[in-house]
């Protein structure tokens, strides 16, 4: 059956929200550009499309002048191009960057979706919840977001709570007295009537708590970050020098939808090629699929990638929860075929 969101009855149904969407992506501009960040424009095409275990990207192959052949990936996120522009000497930049991730559809998923992503040089994370606040306001008006005619206001301050809160205020889980112990998560699940596998990594177990129990409460009436991830979920951020049994990372919800994923960043190159090695060593035994480090990002991270901290927001749920959309499609110029 043939894609019909071009027919005109369609089309204009969600022409109003298309030009809301223009001009947020305008006042996107504009909110970076006042405050001297640089737009930047990296290739789509990179050696490695991102290293986030459960993400899927698109393959393709580089087909060189002489003949020769080489793997080349649409990237999951531009953080590894963006990274190295930091080394170069770049200290505030950003991008809005069309990215690609295979397997994902759904109301809130698009296998082709825009991507924001900013990196300030001598920030920290807390530098970058503040970034967030003052651009969701300067987006909307300060104008609610909605959900399920659900509001979320942004004209007042955002909560900042713990991980290690949530799970005690929504789970009553300690969740410092469980880092580590897979049998103790196991419990703390099956008490909450969580199903679990014999076979579930205490990061299965924590991600179905938190996604069935906690983050359908975040961002209700105001947005939430949702700072300190334990040092399993770091990523590509650094351990909190204070205490390295968590990280220097946040997400930031509203309407109970994750908006953004923002770090404190790793700039230890042992550090992170010892995690990409343990990310594709799971990749692997889940998918049976592996990635290619790419080589010149931890060459960027042996030169001296700057104290800093990045984020990515997804742009198209930041428009579909300004314009009080019920699913991406009605927010997309044109969609990707079925």
């Amino acid at each position: 059956m043939p894609e019909t969101w071009w027919r005109p009855d369609i089309y204009a149904k969600k022409r109003p929200n298309l030009l809301r969407r223009a001009g947020i992506l305008r006042r996107i501009r504009e909110f970076f550009d006042s405050r001297d960040f640089v737009e930047v424009e990296t290739p789509y095409l990179q050696v490695s499309p991102g290293l986030e275990p459960h993400l899927q990207a698109f393959g393709t192959e580089l087909k060189r002048p002489d003949g020769t052949k080489r793997p080349l990936y649409l990237h999951t996120s531009p953080e590894f191009a963006m990274k190295k522009l930091l080394t170069a000497g770049e200290e505030r930049l950003y991008q809005l960057a069309r990215v690609w991730r295979n397997g994902e559809r759904s109301e809130r998923h698009h296998p082709e979706f825009t991507m924001l992503e900013w990196y300030r040089a001598g920030a920290t994370y807390f530098d970058l919840m503040d970034d967030c606040e003052a651009l969701l306001r300067a987006v909307t008006d300060s104008g609610p977001y909605v959900r399920d005619n659900l509001a979320c206001e942004v004209d007042g301050p955002f909560e900042r709570l713990s991980v290690t809160e949530a799970f005690a205020r929504h789970c009553e889980i300690d969740l410092v007295a469980l880092l580590d112990n897979t049998p103790g998560m196991h419990a703390a699940a099956q008490r909450l009537g969580i199903r679990t596998a014999p076979d579930d990594l205490w990061d299965d177990i924590f991600h179905r708590i938190a996604m069935e129990r906690i983050e359908p409460h975040l961002g209700m009436g105001r947005p939430t970050f949702l700072y300190d991830y334990p040092v399993a979920m770091a990523a590509l951020s650094r351990p909190k020098p204070e205490d390295e049994r968590f990280a220097e990372r946040f997400e930031l919800y509203v309407c109970g939808i994750e908006l953004a994923n923002a770090f404190g960043e790793l700039t230890d190159p042992a550090i992170q090629r010892a995690r990409f090695e343990a990310d594709m060593d799971l990749k692997e035994k889940l998918y049976g699929d592996r990635y290619p480090i790419d080589p010149g990002f931890l060459a960027a991270l042996d030169l001296g990638l700057p104290a800093s901290a990045g984020i990515a927001l997804g742009v198209d749920r930041l428009v579909m929860l300004a314009v009080g959309a019920a699913r991406l499609e009605d927010i997309l110029w044109a969609e990707v075929a079925r």
